[in-house]
């Protein structure tokens, strides 16, 4: 059949190259899977010792990789500002350092479909967390450290030093998160990585100084070069794919082997797992390769004037990429093909070069500020015109034939059609479900509810979780801002939710509302719900974002109609302080009764008790965190409930919850978010289940 005649050459290989695929793959099961790693520390350690291998200080965080007995990853909060000068001059790559303070393990997501820094730490063979109490740097680097040392260390003190860092170096320390979030939307982000590209710029750069060389010394000093650029930028998947990518080929030339340049990408591939087989789960890695399989295989297909070459390029390059970021992302902006026909060219041609010289030769940033000025604003411009589609978390079956698909695609372009059908299918999945869900979302020291019922008819989400911040000196102030529901957001995306019915914040408290308004931003929302009480700052600046967005909402609501049930506010006295303004829903949802307090203190339990029968709940969310002022005996015995959820940041700063809280409760089976993570209730016509995603 004439479709598969493509699919037959990309397989057409000869037996070495058979050989070296089925090596492979049971080299990376047997030593990353059937292989268990465990750490050298006992992991009570105090005192440890060792190199640094990276570092960042970005406002008055100190971050470093530290090679001792193993890999660890140590924290340390810097004092005073004349500290922070003292580290940034003292400080380097190389350098031995001595610390006092005590070892942590990291955490797995506790919010389902997240990123999982365990398992990212894991495959780089780091085992623990260090915070560090005291520290004793010992200037002892070697002559190669210093140089990448120098190298470090000069883009910090130049100014636009952020983009210095990521585009010469490779180290997005210092790139802001609204900068890099926004690269992110557009579908860019990808030219914030060392990669392919910046490869080929320094090829270009060192072919016109070494043209005349034959083709073997110049061979040789042009793998030197990269070498050494892989090195200074921590030997990044991306950038080795293209270092020894131009090595094998350019020895496949000399040698006359006729290799393709499919053959050579996975013999690249092959090297680079014999290396460090956990490579296989390096996100750069897989993004890399399968771009750049896909643009090679289309090679033939890339012809045209300048416009539609980079249309095809950029389309094909979206295309091959989208399978994993539907695995890892759950979304696609449609429009990054065109963004990203502006960005290559800017940040590859302009930009990338342009931030090389001023590097060298600092009197040409005002150039360089400028240049970046305008990458700004055309980053920032198109971030308002982004057309996502969700994707929801789709099983590996579905990546492999959606690959399949595109390779396929090329010879027959009713392919597409069945790429097209995947991500329906994909897409309806999630809507089939006829359970009820509810969620616990665990999101530290606040709540955050998130009620689904069948075919996610209605998503309603109660509180939104939050942090507390505070004024912080100059100094001290990161660029990097992290929102506790991005984690909330993402995980609804994963599960195909793009749109909240109701969004219901029991009080004003950041720990419950603080989240409102990147949620309001995210997701669209039809219908907001506040408590009786007067607005107060924080729900003002919500109500605002609410108008501004045209949503609905509501006070002094007795209850809300949902298609399989009720959810009832029950509170509705006004009483003299927030937590007791909270409002107190009720539902009996699947079958199962679900009392959430919200912060309710013992006075409002009271009051409930007295107006309302509430015998037989199944479920309660207890009140303000298990705090000592909620959750009383009495109330315990009149509600009877079988399950109690306790929404609780770990090693939290108020002890919550409370021995005597916890006592009340030992009749019931308690879950704490602190301890078992997100917790999820699935309800089916004649059953539950319960299930955790533990730290």
């Amino acid at each position: 059949m004439p479709h598969l005649t493509n699919l037959k050459l990309l397989l057409r290989c000869n037996i070495l190259f058979i050989i070296l695929f089925l090596f492979a793959t049971i080299y990376v099961f047997v030593f990353t899977v059937f292989i268990k790693y465990e750490s050298k520390y006992v992991g009570s350690e105090t005192k440890i010792n060792g190199k640094i291998d990276e570092y960042s200080i970005n406002g008055n965080k100190l971050q470093m990789e530290i090679s001792g007995k193993e890999k660890i990853i140590a924290t340390y909060y810097i004092n005073t500002e004349e500290e922070k000068e003292y580290l940034l001059k003292t400080i380097g790559i190389g350098k031995s350092i001595y610390l006092s303070g005590s070892l942590n393990s990291p955490i797995n997501n506790t919010i389902p479909n997240n990123f999982n820094y365990k398992n990212y730490l894991y495959n780089k063979k780091i085992f623990y967390l260090f915070d560090i109490a005291s520290y004793e740097i010992i200037d002892d680097n070697n002559f190669i450290d210093k140089i990448k040392d120098y190298l470090y260390k000069r883009a910090y003190s130049l100014d636009n030093n952020e983009y210095l860092l990521v585009l010469v170096l490779g180290d997005k320390s210092l790139i802001s998160s609204d900068i890099y979030n926004n690269y992110q939307t557009n579908g860019t982000s990808h030219l914030l990585a060392i990669s392919g590209s910046h490869v080929a710029v320094l090829l270009a750069v060192f072919n016109v100084f070494l043209k005349r060389l034959k083709e073997i010394p110049k061979l040789l000093i042009l793998s030197g070069i990269l070498l050494f650029f892989g090195f200074i930028t921590n030997f990044q998947a991306a950038v080795m794919r293209a270092i020894y990518f131009f090595i094998l080929n350019s020895l496949n030339k000399i040698g006359k082997f006729n290799f393709s340049n499919l053959q050579i990408l996975l013999l690249t591939a092959f090297i680079l797992i014999l290396f460090d087989p956990f490579i296989i789960y390096d996100l750069g890695f897989i993004y890399s390769f399968a771009v750049c399989g896909g643009i090679i295989y289309y090679s033939d297909k890339i012809t045209g004037n300048y416009i539609v070459k980079m249309f095809k390029l950029s389309t094909i390059s979206f295309l091959f990429s989208l399978p994993i970021s539907a695995y890892i992302n759950y979304e696609v902006n449609i429009l990054s093909i065109l963004v990203n026909m502006l960005f290559v060219p800017w940040i590859s041609i302009i930009v990338f070069p342009l931030a090389i010289i001023t590097f060298i030769m600092p009197i040409f940033n005002p150039i360089l500020s400028f240049t970046l000025s305008i990458t700004d604003f055309l980053n920032n411009f198109f971030v308002n015109f982004c057309f996502f589609i969700n994707i929801p978390k789709p099983s590996i079956i579905f990546i492999a034939l959606l690959f399949i698909c595109l390779i396929l695609l090329k010879s027959n372009k009713k392919y597409l059609i069945a790429i097209i059908s995947i991500l329906i299918i994909i897409k309806i999945i999630p809507k089939l479900d006829n359970n009820h869900y509810v969620y616990f979302l665990d999101v530290g020291q606040g709540d955050n509810i998130v009620l689904i019922t069948p075919h996610q008819r209605e998503v309603i989400m109660l509180d939104t979780g939050g942090r507390i911040t505070y004024e912080v000196d100059e100094w001290k102030r990161s660029n990097k801002t992290y929102n506790v529901s991005d984690n909330t957001i993402k995980f609804l995306k994963s599960i195909g939710i793009t749109n909240l019915d109701y969004l219901i914040l029991s009080h004003g408290d950041n720990d419950h509302a603080g989240e409102a308004i990147n949620i309001l931003k995210s997701i669209h929302t039809a219908n907001v719900i506040l408590n009786n009480d007067a607005l107060n700052d924080l729900e003002e600046s919500i109500i605002s974002k609410v108008n501004a967005l045209n949503i609905n909402y509501y006070q002094n609501i007795k209850s809300i109609n949902l298609s399989t049930t009720k959810l009832y506010f029950l509170n509705d006295y006004l009483y003299d302080n927030e937590n007791d303004n909270s409002l107190v829903s009720y539902t009996n949802f699947g079958n199962i009764n679900f009392l959430f307090m919200g912060d309710a203190s013992v006075k409002v339990e009271q009051d409930l008790l007295e107006k309302y029968n509430l015998e037989n709940v199944d479920v309660l969310k207890v009140g303000h965190h298990g705090s000592k002022t909620s959750t009383s005996l009495d109330f315990i015995n009149d509600i009877n409930p079988i399950y109690s959820i306790i929404s609780v940041g770990r090693n939290n700063l108020y002890n919550h919850p409370n021995t005597e809280v916890l006592e009340i409760l030992n009749s019931t089976n308690i879950y704490r978010t602190d301890y078992d993570g997100t917790i999820e209730f699935k309800i089916s016509s004649d059953k539950f289940s319960i299930k955790t995603f533990m730290p």
